[in-house]
């Protein structure tokens, strides 16, 4: 075989195990429900529970932030985040999470927002009222 071959089909090996690690690690998307029957990392995807209180006292420890999330299928639970409460959490309008079940709870290692964009089309446009001169 040539040498350019032999470089060739390395390169095609490499390439083949580097899609097949990313696609082991990566985690999927699920429910509540699929996170209490897994026993696994995945993400769960929902928005805040508004009516509910939001559990978060810096002065006592700044590493717990626990609220509840409504998933896609409209389960409730209580999550629970070792690390500081975000900026601006409140105004969330999706939430993904990424954790597992820890027995009634789960149990979040990252949370990714989306928050309220400034360009809504509900958005309300104020305009100067200019005064005619009677």
């Amino acid at each position: 075989m040539k040498k350019s071959s032999i470089i060739g089909i390395i390169i095609i090996a490499i390439a083949i195990g580097v899609i097949i690690s990313t696609y082991a690690d990566s985690s999927t998307y699920g429910s509540f429900s699929d996170a209490r029957e897994s026993q696994t990392e995945l993400h769960v995807v929902g928005q805040l529970n508004k009516q509910k209180k939001l559990i978060y006292n810096p002065q006592e420890d700044a590493n717990y932030f626990a609220f509840y999330l409504l998933d896609k299928q409209g389960k409730e639970c209580k999550v629970v985040f070792s690390g500081a409460k975000p900026q601006d959490f409140e105004r969330s309008e999706e939430i993904v999470l990424t954790g597992k079940m820890v027995g009634d709870e789960f149990q979040a290692s990252k949370i990714l927002m989306k928050c309220p964009s400034k360009y809504n089309k509900d958005e309300v446009e104020i305009q100067e009222v200019q005064q005619t001169a009677a």
